[in-house]
């Protein structure tokens, strides 16, 4: 039954908001032509694009975190220069995704995680949240690593793991003190955490003199062995992270625009296009740094195979010397610049999701608090017990990523099934074109992932019972992604065909 005009102003007011009106950046009406009522959309405006500035570097920073530095540089140390053209590549298929996130967003005035709400029946609503918070846990657990692990650098070994993750979980208290500040005040902060990553990875570049001939062709000419199959599925399994598609879709709410404005939508699109795009420029950029420098000092080397992300700063220090500045305190220094803006964005992503999902109005710190601890608990823990082992860690950080790999499609799906309907998104669905290509890029993305499943289990999995437990789950597994693929979206969304005006 449909609700009195006079009750909906009152249901919207009382559903979770990404944010609410007060906490947004006003960008519409800073000139004549803002509220003009034309039809065209208006020159291009550097004064709009700086104010639409800001949700696609908070994004970016999941391209950048501790698990893709780890990627990288073992991707450099066992296949060289050869991966640079598939970093690239998957770079550009991860923009794809994150530009269909935030036309959602833009175009309906709701995050994925709200719209999957409205979308899906309370049983697949509560295994799509439950899959998302499992990503955000697996990712977060690898990004608080990360930091512990720069701390002990910094540190000289003084401070031990475990104690490096409690520092770590206090940016949660950081985060809720920089938003109190604004939108605006917080997007600031991890681009000079970004800037940090430049210049200290940039520097290492310089350092180590990596070959620029055998950089470029890296880049333009696609190579692929059996020798680095592993490394090229961990490349691409690394850039598209199932919790970021739905923090991009809440990030773009965070400016003020009337969504029943086309062209308002329109300019919107175009700016946040433009910034992404100008962010993930930027990661490719850092990336390519991490992956060259291992590239040139430990390629064909005995070292390369045993290269982590814990042992990477000490193998820097005995190839490259102290200098000026230890290349050991430089990677420490950008470590923990990834992994501290990481874990913010994941404290801000779990806040998204659990409040899109559960339609839940908590206070903001009680729920970053809620969020922040459901990965910090499982961490410390973790922390514990791996502390003094290099190779448990690694074999740590294989499971994590088996983890998020089984919900790259819970993410997918529901996100192609929505931007591609014109009830949800009206005269914004996207077009058979682009449709046909975002469906072969998640097919893609499923199927290098479904390899590093069944290798990695292929691998470890031992004896009939756990043989026939993860048969089962893969036939359970598979079955959810039919349903998500056939069905897409089972409710029809109140007023959500708005813009068809």
């Amino acid at each position: 039954m449909s609700l009195d005009e006079n009750q909906q102003p009152l249901l919207q007011e009382e559903e979770e908001r990404a944010y609410d009106s007060d906490e947004k950046v006003l960008v519409i009406g800073i000139d004549s032509d803002a509220e003009s009522g034309r039809t065209v959309l208006p020159p291009f405006s550097w004064k709009k694009l700086w104010l639409f500035t800001g949700p696609g570097f908070l994004m970016s920073i999941a391209f950048l975190d501790p698990g893709n530095l780890e990627g990288d540089l073992q991707a450099g140390a066992i296949a060289g220069y050869s991966l640079l053209w598939l970093l690239l590549w998957a770079t550009a298929m991860g923009l794809l995704v994150q530009l269909l996130s935030a036309r959602l967003g833009v175009a309906t005035g709701r995050h994925l995680a709200e719209l999957c709400r409205e979308e899906y029946p309370t049983w697949a609503r509560m295994i799509l949240w439950i899959m998302a918070e499992l990503a955000l846990i697996g990712a977060d657990i690898q990004e608080v690593i990360g930091s512990a692990i720069a701390i002990k650098i910094l540190s000289n070994g003084v401070v031990p793991l475990w104690a490096g993750v409690t520092i770590t979980a206090c940016d949660c208290f950081i985060f809720l003190f920089l938003e109190n500040y604004g939108v605006r005040k917080l997007e600031a902060v991890f681009a000079v955490l970004i800037g940090v990553m430049a210049v200290t990875f940039g520097w290492m570049f310089a350092d180590a003199k990596p070959s620029a001939s055998e950089l470029f062709l890296g880049i333009l000419i696609p190579k692929l062995s059996s020798r680095t199959i592993q490394q090229a599925v961990g490349v691409v399994g690394c850039i598209i992270m199932p919790h970021n598609v739905f923090l991009h879709s809440a990030l773009v709410q965070s400016r003020e625009i009337d969504h029943n404005n086309k062209v308002q939508v329109q300019e919107a699109l175009r700016y946040y296009s433009i910034e992404s795009t100008t962010a993930l420029v930027i990661s490719f950029v850092i990336n390519l740094f991490v992956t060259t420098v291992f590239a040139k000092g430990f390629y064909g080397t005995e070292l390369a195979n045993s290269i982590g992300l814990v042992n990477a700063g000490q193998y820097l220090q005995d190839k490259y010397g102290g200098g000026f500045f230890p290349i050991l305190y430089i990677w420490g220094i950008g470590l923990l610049a990834a992994g501290q803006s990481s874990t913010i964005t994941g404290t801000y992503a779990g806040q998204f999701i659990m409040g899109g999902f559960l339609n839940m109005r908590l206070k903001k710190w009680l729920r970053a608090l809620i969020t922040r601890s459901c990965a910090i608990i499982p961490t410390i823990i973790v922390a514990l017990i791996f502390d003094t082992s290099e190779d448990s860690l690694d074999v740590l950080n294989e499971w994590l990523n088996v983890l998020q790999s089984i919900q790259i499609p819970f993410a997918l799906i529901p996100l192609l099934c929505l931007v591609s309907k014109e009830r949800i998104m009206g005269t914004f669905k996207i077009g058979s074109i682009l449709k046909v290509v975002s469906w072969l890029v998640a097919a893609l993305v499923i199927v290098i992932n479904g390899y590093l499943l069944l290798d990695f289990f292929f691998n470890e999995v031992t004896g009939v019972a756990f043989t026939t437990a993860v048969c089962t789950f893969t036939a359970a597994y598979a079955a959810f992604i039919i349903y998500l693929t056939s069905r897409g979206a089972l409710h029809v969304l109140p007023g959500a065909a708005h813009l068809n005006r």
